[in-house]
């Protein structure tokens, strides 16, 4: 870890200019931040504590939309009764993430934010195009058993790590950042970027813009929900496959839904075309089969993980299945 310059700052402003300043880094919970400092693979100059800033409310607006403060705490958002009662697909996807005390400190802002786990990122020994920009991707010709299948590239097939950015994107989420040119809204759907030729640049984000707040559409369906994770391991351990779903169903028939994929994406994944497929359609497997295989049809597994293919369709029809049976 190399020395740096740490500063507190009580209001935003302060901290957007504070953190323009080149090698600076905004810090919160730190929980992804300090271990990746701790390896080398951050190293900023000058860290911004951001904590001591008016961004830890949950609010339900008047047009139904819940607006999270980017200091909000995980295990905070998860357990809103607005959050448990509307959203629970977010509700779940938190839960899955990570541990108990890690929840207690990641914020909302930071876990949009948090970046790969590629074991070869992490491991500074290794080529890695996201940690050194143009020296290569091990993963693509060594072990890449969790790492990507939609959305890679030749320079990177790492995966997007975190739960909760599939739910947000299923429930069609705004970023609201605060920077240097001003204020703006940003859909989640465009919040994170492929890794193109450029899988060092992960999001939208400018110098010293600052996430100040994430806000949910009210969505008349978002009830009937459901995040689902495949892992190695029951608990504290990165999806291999995820899906994030609603349904609004009447009559016996799925007038519309929203679906988004995890473990398999260079970034959180929106099936779009799936989506547009289930409309109109009968419950059941058949539908919901079709269905995974539209949404998986771009898949470009690699040596090691060819079988995740499979297994995030079987993911998807049944996270689909458990939503549909939702009262």
């Amino acid at each position: 870890m190399i020395p740096f310059s740490f500063i507190r700052t009580k209001d935003k402003e302060t901290a957007i200019r504070d953190g323009s300043v080149k090698g600076a880094k905004f810090i919160a919970g730190g929980t992804n931040l300090v271990d990746l400092m701790k390896l080398d693979i951050e190293k900023p100059d000058r860290l911004v504590d951001i904590n001591a800033l008016e961004l830890k409310q949950i609010e339900v607006l008047s047009n139904g939309n819940i607006r999270v403060g980017a200091l909000v705490k995980n295990t905070a958002f998860a357990y809103h009764p607005e959050i448990i009662k509307r959203y629970p697909v977010i509700h779940e996807a938190i839960l899955s993430g990570a541990s108990a005390q890690l929840r207690n400190m990641a914020s909302t802002g930071g876990n949009i934010l948090q970046r790969t786990r590629c074991y070869y990122f992490y491991d500074t020994a290794f080529a890695c195009n996201k940690r050194e920009p143009g020296s290569g991707c091990s993963a693509i010709i060594g072990y890449n058993r969790n790492h990507a299948i939609l959305g890679t590239s030749e320079h990177c097939i790492a995966t997007h790590p975190s739960d909760l950015c599939v739910a947000l994107l299923a429930m069609d989420t705004i970023v609201l950042t605060q920077g240097p040119k001003g204020k703006r809204s940003i859909p989640f759907s465009e919040f994170h970027l492929l890794p193109g030729t450029t899988p060092h640049i992960e999001n939208v984000l400018q110098k010293g813009e600052l996430i100040t707040a994430i806000e949910i559409p009210a969505l008349h369906f978002s009830n009937r929900s459901c995040y689902l994770k495949v892992r190695d391991r029951a608990s504290y351990e990165f999806a291999l496959a995820s899906a994030a779903v609603a349904l609004d169903i009447s009559g016996g028939k799925i007038n519309q839904s929203r679906i988004a994929l995890g473990g398999v994406g260079t970034k959180p994944w929106r099936a779009l075309e799936a989506e547009k497929h289930l409309a109109g359609s009968d419950i059941g497997q058949e539908a919901f089969r079709k269905t995974a295989d539209i949404a998986l049809a771009s898949a470009k597994p690699h040596q090691h993980n060819a079988f995740k293919t499979e297994l995030a369709k079987r993911t998807l029809v049944r996270a689909l299945m458990t939503a549909s049976e939702i009262a």
